[in-house]
């Protein structure tokens, strides 16, 4: 049994923006983080990281408390609160799910915040910010949010948003959190925002695209993909492009599967390695929401099958044995 753990932040805020998703804003306590001068103020960060939030159990003691890390929302020049955006888990692998005991929480109710804020998945830690490529985002469900936290932060320091790209892939169109914020953000570029919904016999006014956010990379469909994105047939490749990935296993997947025939190389080194590609520049980067590998290359066959179809893994390796 997880131990009872202090609260240090409080729900500042939240925006409920269906029964089952919405927005927390959460201010820690002065001396959060471990600076007992501090006015509770949020430190420097990168678009991109996570932190911790935690809740002990209100009615069973037997089960203790939780800690998740969830991707933050807001940029690092928002000082006041950290956001997140979670959707409620109806069916949670967890028998003490956090998002259960989210749910029972109002505005001005107690916390607990991981006193770091943490984490890879940034701009300067995978390609550097000057990186003068495209910079695609393929987003399932929440998550968007680290996506929304880089671009609103490039929008506060006043930087190019033709250097990127959203694709946000959702159930119904009520789920687009953040929509309004990405129409702004891209008024002057409308194809770079590109939601999706997977059910659009519940919306049916909808008129925007439809199918999974990882059908967008679908053989039949990367033509008009690169058309939306301002490439030409066949552009999509890393020297114009990196990818960027953020939702479940089977997001993630496809994308890569996809994207590997096409020259990018994910970031995981398991992946690399067991490729033969650990020489090679990452152009394809993920964080993952779920536990599943995304792809097992302890499976023989499916790496010979992968290979098959992969030209430019095939004839790399071919290069590097000779």
């Amino acid at each position: 049994m997880a131990k009872p753990i202090e609260y240090n932040a409080t729900v500042l805020e939240r925006v409920d923006l269906t029964d089952k998703l919405a927005i927390f804003r959460v201010k820690p306590d002065r001396g959060w983080g471990g600076d007992p001068a501090g006015a509770g103020q949020i430190p420097d960060f990168e678009g991109g990281q996570y932190a911790v939030l935690g809740l002990n159990h209100p009615t069973d003691p037997e089960k203790g408390s939780v800690l998740r890390p969830y991707s933050i929302a807001s940029p690092p020049e928002e000082k006041r609160f950290l956001e997140f955006y979670v959707r409620y888990v109806d069916l949670p692998e967890s028998k003490n799910p956090l998002t259960h005991l989210l749910w029972d929480l109002k505005s001005g109710d107690r916390i607990y915040l991981g006193r770091k804020i943490t984490g890879h998945f940034t701009l300067s830690r995978t390609i550097g910010e000057d990186d003068p490529r495209l910079r695609v985002f393929v987003a399932a469900g929440t998550g968007l949010a680290p996506f929304v936290s880089i671009l609103a932060s490039c929008v506060q320091r006043g930087l190019d948003p033709s250097r990127f790209a959203v694709l946000h892939g959702v159930s119904r169109a009520e789920d687009l959190g953040y929509r309004e914020d990405l129409l702004s953000v891209f008024g002057n570029l409308p194809d770079r925002y590109a939601p999706t919904i997977s059910r659009p016999g519940e919306n049916p006014n909808w008129t925007g695209c439809i199918g999974r956010v990882e059908s967008f990379f679908d053989h039949e469909r990367l033509s008009e993909l690169e058309a939306r994105l301002g490439l030409e047939e066949g552009g999509l490749t890393p020297d114009r492009a990196v990818v960027f990935i953020c939702g479940l296993y089977g997001t993630i997947h496809h994308t890569l599967l996809r994207l590997m025939r096409r020259g990018f190389v994910p970031n995981d080194r398991r992946i690399r390695e067991g490729l033969g590609l650990l020489d090679q520049p990452p152009t394809l980067f993920f964080e993952q929401y779920d536990s599943a590998p995304v792809l097992d290359v302890r499976n023989k066959a499916e790496l010979e099958i992968l290979l098959a179809e992969t030209p430019f893994i095939k004839n790399l390796r071919q290069q590097l044995a000779t």
